[in-house]
């Protein structure tokens, strides 16, 4: 049976949602002939049903009278827009929490489960996303902009109070992403170090285009293990970060368990896991306009994104 990818692509009439089966993209509502599923998030409203849908139109894609356009040639956008949420996880790898901890002069701290801590998360806005290729302006935004690759998990079915046990069987697939970071715009000037208010989350995380997502969403049933996959990033060809997903602090499924106990989940909303040491931070060394960041996770694909 021929495998997809689940992706959102540019056409004349706009973005819709896609099948990409080998080098070709297909119109999902064409494929499929179910008019609901011109848009991803309309496939994951109905992901129970969908799957089967969507892997039948694929298997037989290859005898289709239904047009497809050449990968090569076709725009991919973010492949959800636009989700309800995004979560990401705060200090989730070891060895990035010690790089930031070094970085800030603060002392070390012990495993959070050791404390009875739960994984910690903030929000970016649903339309900071960014889509593979496209640039980021951030020359009059940031002059400490970072990086961070992270694995980001699509939520496919409503989620609310969910074991840890169950968690994985509540995720659609899987992307690519970079939580760009503005280390510079995160703590409010004029307001005193000791202040409650310092903070300035926003500014720091949430900007236009601060979430470069893709190329495309890979479906659960694809990722064997979503704790072991090997992850990079390069900046102008220089590697800067390479891990794997097994070094996280609190899987996801402990993430997921967390988030539910506290709010609903809902198809499409996004959770990026965190990140591991080699952020900019660690080393006193940011982006520029003209830089080019490469991002790359094992079983799922690779965006770049230029900075100007």
């Amino acid at each position: 049976m021929a495998g997809y990818k689940l992706a959102t692509y540019q056409s004349a009439d706009g973005p819709r949602a896609g099948l990409v089966v080998g080098e070709h993209v297909f119109d999902a509502a064409s494929l499929t002939r179910k008019p609901a599923y011109a848009t991803v998030l309309g496939i994951l409203n109905d992901w129970k049903s969908a799957q089967g849908a969507i892997k039948k139109a694929a298997a037989s894609a290859g005898k289709s009278r239904v047009k497809s356009r050449p990968l090569a040639r076709t725009k991919l956008l973010a492949p959800v827009l636009w989700p309800s949420a995004i979560y990401c996880a705060g200090a989730n790898y070891a060895d990035h929490v010690a790089e930031m901890n070094r970085a800030n002069n603060r002392p070390d701290e012990p495993d959070p489960h050791t404390l009875g801590l739960q994984s910690w998360h903030f929000i970016k806005a649903s339309r900071s996303l960014a889509s593979p290729g496209a640039t980021i302006k951030i020359s009059d935004y940031s002059k400490m902009m970072d990086w961070e690759i992270e694995l980001a998990a699509v939520i496919g079915r409503t989620a609310k109070h969910v074991s840890i046990e169950k968690a994985l069987g509540y995720v659609a697939g899987y992307t690519c992403a970079n939580d760009l970071s503005a280390r510079d715009r995160g703590r409010r000037p004029h307001v005193p170090d000791t202040s409650p208010f310092k903070a300035d989350w926003v500014a720091h995380k949430s900007f236009d285009g601060s979430c470069p997502l893709g190329p495309w969403i890979v479906p659960a049933s694809d990722i064997k293990d979503p704790q072991n996959l090997a992850l990079k990033l390069w900046v102008n060809g220089a590697i800067k970060q390479d891990s794997n997903t097994s070094r996280m602090i609190f899987t996801l499924a402990e993430q997921i368990a967390h988030l539910s106990s506290r709010l609903t989940l809902h198809p499409g909303d996004l959770i990026l896991t965190g990140t591991p040491a080699g952020v900019g931070m660690g080393r006193k060394e940011f982006l520029k306009a003209g830089d080019v960041v490469k991002i790359w996770i094992e079983g799922i694909g690779e965006i770049s994104n230029k900075m100007v």
